[in-house]
């Protein structure tokens, strides 16, 4: 179903989503290659998933560390601000866009992760929907083709007509990830509501910031996972 197009907010730079940053314009007119607004979103789409590793261990709440040129300094981001860079680069190279916000059930998460939240219900994982041919289409960038290929996932392709959100299962045929409530599309981060929700209900995983940050997501990956 075709929505009405898109006011000119998924056009412009905001705080968190600064597509008017520098390496953010220099990012975009590298990455955006084709003949046309879908060829050019794709091609964004795969530079952004696989130039960034997934890391879920290196969380920063505060504005500089959610921003979407952050992502470009640091060579990481977990999935909120990797959807940010998406939608980043791509209002950089005049495609509209903007965030979608969903709870995902994750049974796939190291024990690491799982200690530290005391749950396996991810709130807000973050993906980006751009306006292509006359729709809005989804894509998540959050999982990188290395981290694919490590965890025994399915990599998320984008071909910029169907939706691109996570499998529902691995590689394997187990349980992988499961949309439990959709929270709905954002021009920006709604940072101060993430934040607010991860206190309440993450507060040993917020607490035990530096120690988790200090470990390696892709060693215990591969530790926790060793014939995928």
């Amino acid at each position: 179903m075709q929505s009405e197009p898109p006011h000119t907010a998924a056009l412009a730079p905001t705080a968190l989503v600064d597509s008017d940053h520098p390496d953010v314009v220099a990012y975009a007119r590298e990455h955006a290659q084709g003949h046309d607004d879908t060829a050019r979103a794709v091609s964004l789409y795969n530079a952004v998933r696989d130039d960034f590793r997934y890391d879920p261990y290196r969380i920063d709440l505060s504005p500089s560390g959610m921003r979407a040129s952050s992502v470009l300094a640091n060579g990481y981001g977990w999935c909120v601000p990797k959807a940010a860079l998406l939608a980043a680069v791509a209002r950089a190279a005049g495609i509209p866009a903007r965030l979608g916000f969903a709870d995902v059930r994750n049974h796939l998460s190291t024990e690491r992760m799982r200690q530290a939240l005391r749950s396996d219900v991810y709130a807000w994982h973050g993906y980006t929907e751009m306006w292509l041919d006359g729709a809005w289409r989804k894509a998540t960038p959050a999982f990188n083709l290395a981290l694919c290929d490590r965890f025994g996932l399915l990599p998320l392709e984008f071909n910029g007509r169907d939706d691109s959100i996570y499998h529902p299962y691995d590689r394997a045929g187990n349980r992988h990830m499961e949309y439990v409530l959709q929270r709905g599309t954002f021009d920006d981060i709604p940072l101060q509501r993430i934040r607010e929700d991860f206190e309440r209900m993450y507060p040993v995983w917020l607490e035990g910031g530096q120690e988790m940050r200090c470990a390696d997501f892709l060693n215990d990956v591969a530790r926790e996972n060793p014939a995928a």
